[in-house]
């Protein structure tokens, strides 16, 4: 039966192959084919192309070899790949060196990472060539390609298919490849190689100069400028060098802080008194100290990272993570970067893989010292534990280092050493009888002893460094004992949690950057007890005169500005009613909760000058305060800032101790990692929506928002502070089970209105934006702010790639549940017989087989017909066919019905468009009134009546476009001498015509208000 089988598929995989190379008269078409396929047909395919046409025939079988041996590919050929078997030539691929060389090396189609690095390290006679891979970049985007076996033609096709999704040409996508250092190993040694050397410290310059590689401390900089300068220019260095070359070691951000006298200054200073221009070492020397230095300092950027899912072992805040592996150790990291755990290698005491349940796939166990074991599912078991077993194995045969595992007593012999159990052992490799005899010599570092020692009675330690006591002391343990202390550790841990820590304030910070203190006016000898009222830094219930920072104070613009905030937090408690946001000062005009939120940040958020100056006011205001209501005010205030923009770089550190030093406050641990969170995505632009403000005044820090779908059902998703509507949208599309998110987007619904949501800004910016925007637009002046009721609405926006029956989800949930208004209002030029069928699906899809509805078709036409048709044929007429043609259907399931329905209309030109009701003035042999037809082929004018298309105006052929508040001008053809189409309408299709062309986008000026989008939804 098996024979059988594989003579089958032999016949199967035989007849394929003759087709694709035997029938085409260009067969370098399909070489790329031939390069794929599985061990059971090698042999015979291999003498099938040998049989083939003579100029094929060796290049092909080559072909197949490599492809063989390199296994097989995971993405089509890609427009690179074609193009050389045109030729039958090897591919050139050009590689950038992190010193602003590139360097050209040959590749076909089965070319692994693998054999590109090697190809490089031999054309620069790199040795030490451990931990340099590959990467490919896209725009600003780039991703390791590793040293492994992935194959580099896959990334290029990747990269070629998302420049053609984009509307580009394959040959044109501006991809580049780059060769750099991935991963150090622990025993890294930047002496051994001056070319690795040289490589890696071009790379830490490029990286500190545009931000990947982040210092901490200024002097770290500073040293890094004087390294820099004393590599280029030697020990005597001039001002206006160091001048010339600031831009190329500094990032521009820090640049900018502080002038370029100041920088020069600096850098010439540490150049002066550092060890390396008083020694004059060599440039080589300085290289290797910096490679060192980055080495020690960002050991997370210098990891191989692999995504992990923890199928069991000890528990962990979460289960999916991402295991980051460098030559200090295993670290396991959150999606925000937090450590979860970190495992030295001597911790580490094996590491195996293993065919976990079908369900989960390849995993690896790893076992600590400590007597834990995780077990780790991941499509990259292999590869994490080839490497962690490597430096394991690396560091034991390079170690100096083994503990004694049982206790050897003195002995006639003086040549062997004695030692206790537990004893630390230096071990010397290059004396004694040698490994190979199962003895070795060490130096017992208790006794300061040395001889000889059985291999068997000690336990080497993988580690180039002294191992701590504690480590010692757990090697020698029993794996239960080892567990036990482990607990016994996590016990102690609460106690030292316990210990009660001062609570930061702004007094340090205040030394520098906060004004001089207004002279008090009694005396402090009398209110002696009170003292810690007049420091600026501390609670005041007085409202301020002046500005605290200095910085703002030399700024007359911002005072008032500043002062006004701070009352704003202040005021607002009295026996009537507590109308200020802390409720520290009587106020008598009533203010609601979200009108002072945007009286405190909205000039913070136009003017950055202003950002310490809120942070400091809020903080102010929590230091030594006692009233509890104030206090949960004061802190739901500063949870809303750290979610809309981060403190100064000055500032930041004292802001994270004054919140880590409160860990009682329920709030403070959320402030502090939102602060994190915006300094990765950036600053918001708009104040808190009012959905933000009233959550966090139930203590609500996960906010819950109900999205909308055209189906009519709704589901809860979780939205952040810093949420992107992108970011939400792909949320959904991933609940939903959708096959791509792309051309969906966010909407909100208004009593009269439909406005699209910008992909890029924040969630609950872009809806501050349309709910603000429609206060401003409702007519009449209002005492009272109006509340704006609101739906958000998850839909497809733009139709490019739209396949009814491709994404069976989406046609059931959106695209019927869109397509169909729009239909039924007659935008589509359909015949009588169309509509009949079209009729019979909308009536299986409403009331599935029940015939009992057969009586009400007659007045229900308007949600089965095209209201420009009901009245070509009578009420009982329609009545008749709709039966006819929905009986046809009554096998058909309703999402059956609902695919049915849009593959009939998919096949008409208007097809997923966005259709527009206009008066055009420029057009005499048009009618005045036309609907215009936005789709994927571009724009369309149609005839009201008819729904003739009259014409089409591809999207290459629109050179221009502008509107305004009534009217909306494109032009056709060339800026100078095309046509221009000129009609009576708002602003509406500028939007559609800017998603759909974006190339285009830089063409028009965007209108401040937000993009209506006109859609029906059921």
């Amino acid at each position: 039966m098996l024979l059988r089988k594989r003579a089958a598929a032999l016949a199967v995989n035989r007849k394929f192959y003759i087709t694709c190379f035997g029938r085409s008269p260009n067969p370098h078409e399909h070489l790329c084919f031939l390069t794929v396929c599985s061990a059971l047909c090698f042999q015979y395919l291999l003498n099938f192309i040998r049989s083939g046409p003579v100029l094929y025939a060796s290049y092909c079988s080559e072909r197949l070899r490599r492809t063989y041996l390199n296994g097989t590919r995971s993405e089509p050929p890609g427009w690179l790949e074609l193009q050389a078997t045109k030729s039958k030539k090897p591919i050139t691929l050009s590689v950038t060196l992190m010193n602003g060389s590139s360097i050209t090396v040959p590749a076909d189609s089965a070319s692994t990472a693998k054999e590109i690095c090697q190809l490089i390290a031999d054309k620069m006679k790199l040795k030490d060539t451990f931990g340099f891979s590959l990467y490919i970049a896209l725009y600003d985007k780039a991703s390791s390609l590793g040293s492994g076996r992935d194959h580099i033609m896959d990334a290029i096709s990747q990269c070629e298919q998302l420049e053609k999704e984009k509307g580009g040409h394959e040959r044109h996508t501006p991809w580049r490849l780059y060769f750099r250092k991935e991963i150090f190993t622990p025993w890294h040694n930047s002496k051994e190689d001056p070319i690795s050397t040289e490589l890696i410290y071009h790379q830490i310059i490029r990286g500190i100069r545009f931000g990947e590689y982040r210092c901490e401390k200024e002097e770290d900089l500073v040293e890094i400028g004087a390294k820099y300068c004393y590599v280029k220019f030697g020990e005597t260095i001039q001002n206006e060098l160091v001048q010339n070359i600031l831009q190329e070691c500094i990032p521009t951000k820090l640049l900018k802080s502080k002038s370029l006298e100041k920088w020069v200054s600096l850098i010439t200073y540490a150049h002066a008194k550092a060890p390396y221009t008083q020694d004059r070492l060599s440039s080589q020397s300085v290289k290797e100290q910096l490679v060192n230095f980055a080495r020690f300092q960002w050991p997370l950027l210098f990891s191989r990272f692999f995504e992990v899912t923890k199928f069991s072992g000890p528990s962990l805040p979460k289960n999916h993570f991402i295991v980051a592996i460098n030559w200090k150790g295993i670290c396991f990291l959150d999606d925000s970067e937090k450590r979860l755990l970190d495992l030295s290698f001597p911790e580490i005491t094996g590491i195996h893989t293993n065919r976990a349940v079908k369900t989960f796939g390849q995993s690896c166990t790893l076992t600590t010292l400590r007597a834990e074991e995780f077990v780790l599912t991941s499509v990259n078991s292999v590869a994490i534990a080839e490497l962690v077993v490597m430096f394991l194995e690396g560091l034991k045969e390079r170690s100096q280092y083994a503990v004694a595992m049982q206790e050897n007593k003195q002995k006639d012999d003086s040549t062997i050493l004695a030692f206790k159990k537990g004893d630390l052992l230096i071990l010397n490799r290059e004396r004694g009888l040698g490994e190979s005899h199962g003895w070795i010599h060490a130096q017992n570092e208790r006794t300061d002893r040395s001889g000889l020692v059985p291999q068997d009675a000690l336990y080497v330690i993988p580690t180039v460094t002294k191992p701590s006591s504690q480590l010692l002391s757990l090697l020698t343990m029993s794996p239960e004992q080892r567990r036990l202390a482990s607990l016994n550790s996590r016990m102690e841990e609460p106690e030292e949690e316990e210990v009660k820590v001062k609570p930061y304030t702004l007094e340090e910070f205040s030394y520098e950057h906060f004004r001089v203190p207004e002279k008090e006016s009694i005396s402090k000898a009398v209110l002696h007890k009170s003292r810690a009222r007049s420091h600026l830094w501390a609670h005041s219930r007085e409202p301020l005169k002046q500005p605290l920072l200095k910085k703002v104070c030399t700024n007359p613009d911002l005072w008032d500005t500043a002062c006004q905030t701070f009352s704003d937090i202040l005021y607002g408690e009295s026996n009537l009613f507590m109308n200020g946001y802390m409720g520290d000062y009587p106020s008598k005009q009533e203010r609601s909760p979200v009108e002072l939120t945007d009286q405190i940040f909205v000039a913070a958020i136009q003017e950055e000058l202003l950002h310490d100056e809120i942070y400091c006011q809020i903080m102010k205001q929590l230091t030594e305060n006692n009233n509890r209501y104030s206090l949960n005010r004061g802190w739901q205030l500063l949870w809303l800032c750290t979610g809309l923009f981060p403190p100064s770089k000055s500032l930041l550190k004292h802001a994270q101790k004054f919140m880590e030093t409160r860990q009682k406050e329920n709030l403070a641990l959320d402030c502090r990692r939102r602060i994190q969170r915006v300094m990765r995505s950036g600053s918001r632009k708009w104040a808190p929506h009012s959905v933000e403000v009233e959550a966090i005044q139930k203590n609500i820090t996960k906010i819950l928002h109900k999205v909308y779908f055209p189906n009519d059902t709704e589901q809860v998703f979780e939205v952040g502070t810093n949420t992107k509507v992108r970011t939400l949208c792909q949320i959904i599309a991933s609940k939903m089970e959708l096959s791509s998110w792309e051309g969906f987007s966010l909407f909100v619904k208004t009593a009269d209105k439909v406005i699209s949501q910008n992909e890029a800004d924040y969630f609950f910016d872009s809806l501050r934006q349309v709910t603000d925007w429609m206060r401003k637009n409702r007519p009449g002046k209002e005492v009272v702010p109006i509340t704006v009721n609101y739906q958000v609405y998850f839909m497809r926006k733009l139709w490019l790639n739209v396949t009814p029956g491709k994404d069976l989800k989406a046609d059931c949930t959106f695209h019927y549940h869109q397509e169909l208004p729009k239909y039924l209002r007659g935008y589509h030029k359909c015949s009588k017989e169309d509509a009949i069928h079209l009729a019979g699906l909308i009536f299986k899809i409403q009331y599935n087989n029940d015939q009992t509805q057969y009586a009400a078709i007659s007045k229900i036409l308007k949600v089965l017909v095209p209201e420009n048709m009901i009245r070509t044929a009578s009420p009982e007429e329609w009545k008749r066919s709709i039966i006819s043609a929905s009986n046809k259907h009554e096998q058909k399931t309703v999402d059956e019905a609902k695919i049915a329905f849009l593959k009939y209309i998919y096949r008409w030109p208007t097809f997923g468009s966005a259709f527009f009701e206009v008066k055009q003035v420029s057009e005499p042999n048009f009618p005045d009134i036309v609907l215009i037809a936005i789709n994927k082929q571009g724009v369309s004018l149609i005839h009201p009546k008819t729904k003739e298309i009259l014409i089409v105006y591809p999207f290459t052929k629109i050179s221009n476009w502008s509107s305004g508040s009534t009217y909306f001008h494109m032009t056709i053809g060339n800026l100078v001498r095309g046509s221009r189409i000129l009609c009576e309408t708002s602003l509406v299709i500028l939007y559609y015509l800017t998603h759909y062309e974006p190339q285009l986008f830089s063409l028009c000026n965007l209108p401040p208000p937000p993009s209506e989008v006109i859609l029906s939804i059921s």
